[in-house]
């Protein structure tokens, strides 16, 4: 049999599912899992009805489970413009379907003091931070011959831990410099993934630039309507393994349809045939 071949804007990518990759980091209802802003940890329990009882082990017919989970907090998620605005727009709403190119791209955060580069009012100069500078080098480095829609960033260090970290404790994880949000945006990039818990700082004030950039909203705006971006995405707590390369992907964002603003996802990358 052939291996499944798609053409796109000049690139070739192979579509065989064996060798796509997914960044979902898988989530363990039992056991160790990422957790952010102080989210209780993602739980199940077999449900309770009636004489019903949804755990064979129990005695029960069958399996049945009540999941409880926060989206934003507890793994790999993808949010959208609905994240930060007074109306409830949804994943599903705005997104919609993704199947585009996306560039991998490996980066280590540098200090803010030591970059040219801003972020919120309540930034410090110790602050980790995804600069332009670094983007911008990563991006030419790779010279991709088809403009890639998608941008896949994976923190370097890359410790496997980052699947399971509580990321609320030391060190503060990197967010990104309102340059960068702002490059991003200029190369045409509608949906970005980073193994982050938050594109922007954890402590702001409400300021949520990045992503109040990479949504065209002007700053502390909650208006939908005021949003020149509505169908991009944003999706964090992703890993992106060593084995992957940097440079070009087919990216299939694959997310069930919730409505909300966030939904538990899964992003799988095809390399270039």
């Amino acid at each position: 049999m052939s291996t499944p071949v798609l053409d796109w804007q000049g690139a070739r990518f192979d579509m065989n599912p064996a060798r796509a990759v997914s960044l979902a980091i898988p989530l363990d209802f039992e056991g160790p899992q990422p957790g952010f802003f102080g989210a209780p940890p993602a739980r199940r329990k077999a449900l309770e009805s009636g004489g019903f009882t949804g755990d064979t082990r129990a005695g029960g017919t069958c399996n049945c489970e009540v999941l409880e989970i926060t989206p934003h907090c507890n793994g790999t998620h993808s949010e959208c413009v609905g994240h930060i605005t007074e109306d409830r727009a949804t994943v599903a709403q705005q997104v919609g379907t993704v199947l585009c190119p996306a560039l991998l791209v490996s980066i280590h955060p540098a200090r803010l003091d030591s970059s040219e580069e801003t972020g919120p009012a309540k930034a410090k100069g110790g602050d980790a931070v995804i600069t332009r500078t670094a983007l911008q080098s990563a991006w030419e480095t790779l010279t991709p011959a088809t403009p890639p829609q998608g941008l896949v960033i994976r923190t370097l260090p890359n410790d496997p831990g980052k699947q399971s970290r509580d990321w609320m404790d030391d060190p503060a994880p990197a967010w990104l410099s309102r340059e960068a949000a702002k490059w991003l945006v200029d190369q045409g990039v509608d949906h970005l993934l980073v193994d982050m818990p938050s594109v922007d700082r954890a402590d702001d004030d409400g300021e949520l630039l990045a992503h109040r950039i990479f949504w065209g909203l002007p700053p502390l705006s909650r208006k939908l309507m005021e949003s020149t971006r509505p169908y991009a995405s944003i999706t964090e707590m992703i890993f992106a393994p060593d084995s992957v390369s940097d440079g070009l992907y087919l990216l299939d964002l694959q997310f069930p349809s919730f409505t909300t603003d966030a939904v538990p996802s899964r992003p799988l990358l095809y390399p270039t045939a």
